[in-house]
């Protein structure tokens, strides 16, 4: 084959440090459009990006050329930095210091859509941490919950 085709989507869930309620809902819409961005300029195309106030769902499209923790550490680096000059009410913002990713399948995409759309009603009874260790249990995925709360 002379050509290298690759699609990984990806859903990757990060919080705000110590779950600082810090993405107000007049920065939210910006910080994501920010956030897209980055990925765009990262080969990694968003396909929706979502949360409330402690935290972001970001369902994106992995490019070929570029490892997972170099695209969400520069997009946590860089909406983090982004973030702070947005005024002085988040000149001490930051990013939780990891993430939760996971990968989907195609016929999975419609459906993390509307989870991350729901992110609002959803958070109403449940807290973050309520929701990462239902994601990381319906993943098998192993964790120490000493780190899940930085």
């Amino acid at each position: 084959m002379s050509q290298s085709l690759s699609k990984i989507l990806l859903h990757a869930v990060f919080s705000t440090k110590h779950r600082a309620p810090s993405i107000t809902p007049e920065i939210e819409p910006r910080l994501h459009a920010y956030m897209a961005g980055i990925l765009e300029n990262l080969e990694s195309h968003a396909i929706r990006i979502g949360g409330v106030v402690d935290h972001v769902h970001v369902l994106f499209r992995l490019s070929k050329n570029r490892s997972v923790s170099d695209v969400l550490g520069k997009l946590k680096a860089n909406s983090s930095s982004w973030m702070k000059d947005q005024g002085r009410i988040h000149a001490g913002f930051h990013w939780q210091n990891g993430y939760g990713n996971f990968s989907i399948g195609e016929s999975a995409i419609d459906g993390v859509v509307q989870y991350i759309d729901n992110q609002k009603e959803r958070h109403k009874t449940m807290t973050f941490e309520e929701e990462l260790k239902r994601l990381l249990d319906l993943y098998h995925m192993e964790y120490d919950e000493r780190y899940l709360r930085d």
